[in-house]
């Protein structure tokens, strides 16, 4: 069958890839066409692959303003694209400022579509449900916190466990370096590292020790230099984020993805976020309105408490950041409760082959229609 997928950040690229992966093992006729990166490549031809996500990516708000153009000519060459290659299923991963538009389309034109990481609805913008509805063959949810959301929503979906656990457990492990480290992921948005590596460089100061920033797969060395200065206790590695995470003896993490790798991986971490203040009164009166979301970061929201705590706005301060940290690294009890937290988190998602069944649940959908 042939399969045209849509992923647009690098998170998106990894899912796919193991996607990927998991239709040619149930489908041995399995043809791709793609939007998504190096690790979607590696599983299909050269040619199959239409937009690198760093080259069709958009981050933000005042990015989306700057980039509109390019927007609408991604949008028009995406919607051209699918009509003259005529896919048994477009599978659109995440990504929603695109991919719902694209789910739009291919419903108008009677093309079958599949979403796979739903948008965040449980979260903000929860009138996409609808859409979601009216616009989506079937949703391939991958949070069990996510179960009774979309049930209670009357959103057809398929649950098949968290794909993350199956990146995590087939990575390779090999120390970034020989002397004890603090990780720090400081998001992969501008507008996130610009928050995050003020107080983090000065937390840096104040503890003394080595740091070691991963750095976001669409970011470069100088997003991130102007920040550390001379500092010769910090360094920025790029393409080992599993790796630094792995041997850190503690992590400082901008909310995201990132936090939820970090407890699959078994790090101890604080979660740290903050915003422009019009932008964290808007999030905190959907919240507040939302008041099943009681946490930020995707670990807590598995398990429906804190197992690692989150600074949030002003509470994301140096002294905070500082003092957590000296916790994670001398409060043995404290270091071992968030252990036990994380094995909850992994049990909570299942167990693995997430990829190889969602992708067997998408195939079974395909012949379930047609036939």
């Amino acid at each position: 069958m042939r399969y045209y997928i849509i992923a647009g950040e690098a998170s998106g690229d990894l899912h796919g890839s193991n996607l990927m992966k998991g239709l040619k093992s149930k489908d041995a006729e399995a043809v791709f066409r793609f939007w998504g990166g190096d690790l979607m490549a590696a599983q299909s031809r050269p040619e199959d692959l239409v937009r690198h996500y760093k080259a069709a990516a958009v981050m933000g708000f005042s990015d989306v303003l700057a980039k509109a153009g390019r927007i609408l000519s991604n949008l028009d060459f995406c919607r051209k694209d699918i009509l003259q290659w005529q896919p048994d299923a477009v599978i659109l991963i995440d990504y929603p400022g695109f991919n719902m538009r694209v789910a739009r389309f291919c419903h108008k034109e009677h093309i079958r579509v599949f979403y796979y990481i739903a948008p965040k609805t449980w979260a903000s913008r929860e009138g996409r449900n609808r859409k979601i509805k009216a616009w989506v063959d079937k949703l391939f949810i991958v949070f069990p916190f996510e179960i009774p959301y979309f049930s209670s929503r009357s959103v057809p979906f398929v649950y098949k466990g968290n794909p993350l656990l199956d990146a995590v457990d087939a990575h390779e492990f090999s120390r970034p370096c020989d002397t004890p480290y603090i990780a720090l992921l400081a998001g992969s948005r501008k507008g996130e590292i610009s928050r995050m590596m003020p107080v983090c460089m000065e937390a840096a100061d104040r503890l003394g020790l080595k740091v070691i920033i991963a750095g976001a797969p669409s970011r470069s060395s100088s997003d991130y230099l102007p920040y550390i200065g001379e500092r010769k206790n910090v360094e920025v590695v790029f393409g080992r984020t599993y790796d630094i995470l792995k041997y850190a003896d503690a992590a400082v993490i901008n909310s995201g993805t990132a936090s939820l790798e970090a407890a699959l991986i078994g790090t101890p971490q604080v979660v740290c976020w903050s915003t422009n203040r019009l932008t964290y009164l808007i999030a905190k009166y959907i919240l507040r309105v939302m008041d099943h979301v009681k946490f930020i970061s995707l670990g807590n929201l598995c398990l429906g408490r804190e197992v690692f705590r989150e600074f949030v706005q002003d509470d994301f301060n140096p002294d905070n950041v500082v003092s957590e940290v000296r916790r994670l690294l001398e409060d043995v009890e404290y270091r071992g409760r968030m252990l036990e937290g994380y094995k909850e988190i992994r049990r909570s998602l299942g167990g693995g082959g997430a990829s190889e069944a969602i992708a067997g649940a998408m195939i079974s959908e395909i012949q379930i229609q047609d036939n």
